[in-house]
């Protein structure tokens, strides 16, 4: 670009920052201006304590993860051993019900049998 058109948008452009600053009151540009640095200074707080609770919930998670780790180990553990210990009683109901076909009853004598109040429905 040559100097004169850089001259030129810069008279236009002043000219244009002159036409607005006539538009905007001045007492509406504090109060924006002060406004915005309210809200700045919320921020910030605001920031300063999700940076803080963060900080104390690591704090936390590293105290309580190694027993975290703990149980869910022995969670998995206690879950394949129950996996286990179902499946074998799968099978001897199988055994049971090959060699006694009248050993577990079908679902309309278990009703007929089983005289319990059901507790699940509101009195």
């Amino acid at each position: 670009m040559e100097q004169s058109e850089k001259e030129a948008i810069a008279a236009a452009s002043e000219e244009l920052s002159q036409e607005f600053k006539t538009l905007i009151d001045s007492q509406d540009m504090d109060s924006l201006k002060q406004l915005q640095h309210i809200i700045l200074g919320r921020l910030q707080d605001s920031n300063a304590v999700l940076s803080h609770f963060n900080d104390y919930s690591e704090n936390c998670y590293a105290e309580v993860s190694s027993d975290l780790y703990t149980n869910t180990r022995l969670l998995k553990s206690m879950k394949l051993d129950l996996d286990y210990i179902f499946q074998k009683l799968r099978s001897l109901k199988a055994k049971i019900k090959a060699t006694y076909p009248d050993a577990f009853p079908d679902d309309s004598t278990i009703e007929t049998l089983d005289r319990r109040p059901d507790l699940e429905i509101p009195q």
